[in-house]
């Protein structure tokens, strides 16, 4: 698949499912929480979709592009901590904060990948070509 706009990549569209999710499950959390855990981990994930599309849009630089997708791993990891704070205080079952999880274990799996062949992103769109890059890590 030719991607030819950021919202076109595989990670970007798990990165946003899972910011869709976290939003919804995070509307039933208490109101105390609004402007602390529910905000931060709002926020982190929608950050991830957010440096994915700023990283897509500096791939003429591969310094600048790897530096995004960096901050969007970084992001990842943010939002799977504030996961963990979220079950242990009840919020979220063990079991949907395990699944949220892997589906950010692979998010930055492809970003690191990207970041690992920046060549094979950078350039023009009509450079890019989506089928040959392989998301999942092994080990």
């Amino acid at each position: 698949m030719l991607a030819e706009r950021f919202d076109d990549l595989r990670v970007y569209q798990q990165a946003f499912d899972l910011a869709t999710r976290i939003f919804t499950l995070s509307r039933g959390w208490p109101r105390h929480e609004m402007y602390s855990l529910t905000s931060q981990v709002r926020r982190s994930s929608r950050s991830v979709c957010a440096n994915i599309a700023e990283a897509w849009r500096k791939r003429r630089y591969v310094p600048h592009f790897v530096s995004k997708l960096s901050d969007a791993d970084a992001e990842a990891a943010e939002t799977q901590n504030w996961l963990k704070f979220a079950a242990s205080s009840g919020y979220v079952p063990e079991k949907t904060r395990q699944e949220l999880c892997a589906g950010y274990d692979a998010v930055s799996g492809g970003l690191v990948k990207m970041m690992a062949e920046p060549q094979t992103w950078c350039g023009p769109s009509s450079m890019v070509k989506e089928d040959h890059v392989e998301y999942e890590v092994s080990g």
